[in-house]
This record gives C-alpha cells, sequence and structure tokens, in this order.
C-alpha cells in the first residue's frame, strides 16, 4: 500500500507554445533528473528538449509523439509522460490520457484557453482525470489574474481556486507569492531568474494586496476532494523558463494529485489493490533505437507486483508470454525494470506481439476498455517511389498503424493502400518515418474518400451493402470492414438507406 500511495502518474497538457516542454524540462530538473537543462528555442538546430528524439522532432522543434519520463523526488516515484502539444496528434494524446491518474495544464497566461487546451480538458473530463493549472510566462506581458482565473471557470465549467499570485507582470513582475505561507519568490539578477531568493516578510505592492483580498473572497478555497473527482483546478502561476513556480507546482502534484486510480474493464472497475497483476497497452512505438528495428509496447500498470520474468497472457495472443527486459523509460535512455508497481509505466520490448488496447494479466480473465481509434479527418493514397519495395511498404504501414501515427485501409478493389489521419502533421510524420527508418519512399496521394466509418451489423446485411458498393469498402488493419466516404452526405445517405447496419466513427479497441 505504501509504494502505491507512493506513485504519481501525470501527463502535461497544452496547446502548442504555451511552454509545455520548457516545464518538463525544468520539472526534471526539480526532480533531479536531469542536471542541465536543454536550451529550448523557437526554431532551428538549437532546439533539443530532453523528451524530444525522433528526427522530426528535433527538425521541427515540436513534439509529436508521447514520451514516458520516471523520477524520483522526496520518496515519492514520479511517471510523468509528455504529451504531444501540436493540434495534429489528438489520438495518441487520448489514449496516453487513458494511462494517467491526474494531468497538468498549462496555459499561456497572454493567450488564456486555446481551442487545443479545450480539446484535451474535454479528453480529461470524459475520464475524471483531475487536473492543476499552471498559468505560465507571468514575467511576460500577459491578462490581468482575474479574467484568466473566470475564463478557466466559465469555458472549462471547473471552480478555479489559486495557490499563489504573481506580483507584477511583464516589467513589472516582481516575483511569485504563495499564497499559504504569505512568502514571495524574487527574481534575481540581469537574467530575472528565480535562484532561490524567498521573502518572507514582503511589502506588496496596494494593488497587488487588494487583488490577493479581492481573489481569496472571490474563489473557493481548496478542496482536495473536489479536485481528485475533476470539479475544481488549484492554480498556479509561474514562469517556466525563469523557474518560478515550478517547485510549487511538483510539490503539489506529490500532495495532492492522487495515487493510481481504479480503471474500467468489461467487469467492471479493477482496483490497483488487486493481488493480480494486470494492465494495458496504450501505446507501441517502434525503432526508438533504430540500429536495432526494436518495437515498445509502453504498458499502464493497473494492479499487483510486477516481476522480471514472469508471464502475462496479452488478451490479443491468448497464450503467455515471458516478460524477459521490462523497461523503465528516460524519454529514450532505458534501463532494466525488475519490479514495477500499479501506476508505473514499463515498456515491453516484442516484435509485433503487443497492440495498442491489449490488455495483459496472469489470469487472462480482465479487458480493460476506453482506448478507441477514431475516424480519420484526412486520407491519401500511398505511392512507392520505387515498385520493387511493396513488401517493405506494407512492413512500414503495419507498424506505424499499430503505433497509432496512422491508420491503414485495404480497398477492396484497387491495389493502392490508403492511409488516414486525424491531422495533416501526422502525413509529414508518415514520409519522414518511411525514409529514415524504413528506407522506403514515397508519395502521398489525394484520395477519392472524405473520411471513414467502420461497419457493423449481421453478416447478411453487411453482404448486400458490399455487393452493391464494392468501390467504398476496404478492411483495416485487423480485416474488419470500414466504409470509405466521398463526404459527409454520403454517409448520411447510406445510414439512410441502411439502417440494419452500424456507421462506426469511433472503434474501441
Amino acid at each position: 500500500m505504501s509504494q502505491l500511495s507512493n506513485r504519481r502518474t501525470f501527463a502535461i497538457i497544452s496547446h502548442p507554445d504555451a511552454g509545455k516542454t520548457t516545464l518538463t524540462e525544468k520539472l526534471l530538473l526539480q526532480g533531479g533528473a536531469i542536471h542541465l537543462a536543454g536550451e529550448v528555442k523557437a526554431r532551428g538546430q538549437a532546439r533539443r528538449a530532453r523528451s524530444d528524439w525522433m528526427k522530426i522532432e528535433q527538425q521541427r522543434g515540436i513534439s509529436v509523439t508521447s514520451s514516458v519520463m520516471t523520477f524520483e523526488r522526496g520518496g515519492i516515484t514520479f511517471n510523468l509522460l509528455d504529451t504531444p502539444g501540436h493540434e495534429d496528434f489528438s489520438e495518441d494524446t487520448y489514449r496516453t490520457l487513458t494511462a494517467v491518474d491526474s494531468a497538468v495544464m498549462v496555459i499561456d497566461a497572454a493567450k488564456g484557453i486555446e481551442p487545443q487546451t479545450r480539446k484535451l480538458f474535454e479528453v480529461c473530463r470524459m475520464r475524471s482525470v483531475p487536473i492543476i493549472t499552471f498559468i505560465n510566462k507571468v514575467d511576460r506581458e500577459g491578462r490581468e489574474c482575474f479574467s484568466l482565473l473566470d475564463e478557466v471557470a466559465d469555458a472549462l465549467a471547473l471552480d478555479v481556486s489559486p495557490m499563489s499570485w504573481p506580483v507584477g507582470m511583464g516589467g513589472q513582475f516582481q516575483g511569485i507569492l504563495d499564497l499559504a505561507t504569505g512568502h514571495v519568490s524574487r527574481p534575481e539578477g540581469d537574467s530575472r531568474e528565480f535562484l532561490g531568493k524567498i521573502d518572507i516578510d514582503p511589502e506588496l505592492p496596494v494593488e497587488v494586496a487588494e487583488e490577493v483580498e479581492l481573489a481569496s473572497v472571490g474563489y473557493p478555497a481548496f478542496d482536495i476532494e473536489a479536485y481528485r473527482h475533476g470539479d475544481l483546478t488549484p492554480v498556479y502561476f509561474g514562469s517556466a523558463l525563469k523557474n518560478f513556480g515550478v517547485a510549487e507546482l511538483i510539490d503539489a502534484i506529490a500532495k495532492y494529485a492522487p495515487p493510481p486510480r481504479p480503471q474500467p474493464s468489461e467487469a467492471g472497475e479493477i482496483a490497483p489493490e488487486r493481488d493480480e497483476v494486470t494492465g494495458f497497452v496504450f501505446k507501441v512505438q517502434a525503432n526508438m533505437d533504430p540500429q536495432h528495428r526494436d518495437r515498445i509496447a509502453f504498458m499502464r500498470m493497473v494492479s499487483g507486483t510486477f516481476k522480471r520474468g514472469m508471464k502475462l497472457t496479452p488478451s490479443g495472443l491468448g497464450k503467455p508470454i515471458a516478460v524477459h527486459s521490462p523497461i523503465l523509460f528516460f524519454a529514450q535512455d532505458r534501463e532494466i525494470a525488475d519490479t514495477a508497481q500499479a501506476g508505473d509505466i514499463i515498456g515491453i520490448p516484442n516484435h509485433g506481439t503487443l497492440r495498442v488496447g491489449d490488455t495483459l494479466s496472469e489470469r487472462n480473465e480482465v479487458r480493460f476498455t476506453g482506448l478507441p481509434n477514431f475516424a480519420p479527418e484526412i486520407l491519401r493514397r500511398v505511392q512507392l517511389k520505387d515498385p520493387t519495395k511493396t513488401k517493405q511498404l506494407r512492413k512500414a504501414l503495419d507498424d506505424l498503424s499499430e503505433e497509432g501515427v496512422i491508420q491503414v485501409f485495404y480497398p477492396e478493389i484497387g491495389a493502392q493502400w490508403i492511409v488516414g489521419v486525424v491531422g495533416q502533421l501526422q502525413l509529414e510524420v508518415l514520409v519522414s518515418r518511411l525514409e529514415a527508418e524504413y528506407k522506403v519512399e514515397a508519395v502521398l496521394e489525394p484520395a477519392p474518400f472524405d473520411t471513414a466509418r467502420w461497419l457493423k451489423g449481421a453478416p447478411d446485411a453487411l453482404k448486400t451493402f458490399a455487393d452493391f458498393n464494392k468501390t467504398n469498402l476496404a478492411r483495416d488493419r485487423d480485416g474488419d470492414p470500414v466504409f470509405l466516404a466521398r463526404s459527409a452526405w454520403d454517409v448520411s445517405y447510406q445510414q439512410e438507406r441502411h439502417p440494419e447496419l452500424a456507421f462506426g466513427a469511433v472503434k474501441e479497441r
């Protein structure tokens, strides 16, 4: 039980450019996991975030895949899942959010709630994931605090409870007031960073003192139960770049964020205290080490104490596999894990045996639920530059669809395979990884289809539909039937004509 209570598995979510990667680095620095934060610049080769290891990430200066970083601080084991901040990666981000117990939402003080922030928050709300809000970049000119707090409360329908307060903003920035202690963290030197100077008896400017008094009356006090139920968010102001508010944030995660929570399954919720080892695969990543062509399944431990060498049965395979080399991650660095507890994220090397959505357990009696595929919003045909590499292309598309980077559809008529993605940037990732990891050059051509729907129904009804719509039918990599629609109108029209069939925009793994 003490092992469980000392686990914090959380994600950081934000709109692009809100400062998520910088905050990730500073949390790792505070946790002693790194000794020098990477230099984070807006563009070019200087961008080197510790969690961004893929070639395209280094070139573009953005996170395009989730990564896991495990570190310890003050007797607490933190499992930090760094999610892609780019708006085109909602599907990978969603699956990552199924594996965490809490989240930190980063908001730019000048911009407030942005579209991606709202979308990711809704994903958290679906699973009642508790959220701590970090309003970043207060050392720059930004909106007034009350405006930001009210927007969080109104836009996200959350109670807000400020835990700190900026003493001035932008050019007037004089530090961060801790509302619990009354102490102020002060900037020092030409860089105006926080280097440890604490003013324990500060004289606040009159307008700041008035704001603090008004905030204490106007917003509810922090309530840990309301926070853990997803009804209230504690709000911290700070500057990740200048190191303000970072220590307070990591302390808040340790103190308030929940330990491992029960997870939904077909047989009801599975508690972390359960003796049997259970877990689910929420991500598969190929070629983290291109020299070894490896494939790592990221498994969220749900219950039990895992020990190296233990045999677990994947739900998609039906027969046990021995897990000899489980991995703990620090971005692309890794070490062998001898044991793991509920809440931990371990990597399991495999050769295509494990897939996203698989449940692993000792007795093969549990099936975890809630990891969906979304209908793609962009469809493209794949055209090989070298037709002799068809076999390599098929392998690459299967690998990348297994990771969730793309979805691949094999038409019933025609030889050209079709890939589907949720956002445009995934197409660039696809072409880049085909060339870098599989030595396959390909171009993506427009497909005559706008979206896809998974078909479900009685075999006779499916056969009747197929007889009249052969040119619009395909199979996904699982062999399930898919209707490729030329427009949203086409989907509605077919639904009206075939009410006995279900045209699914989501397929749960």
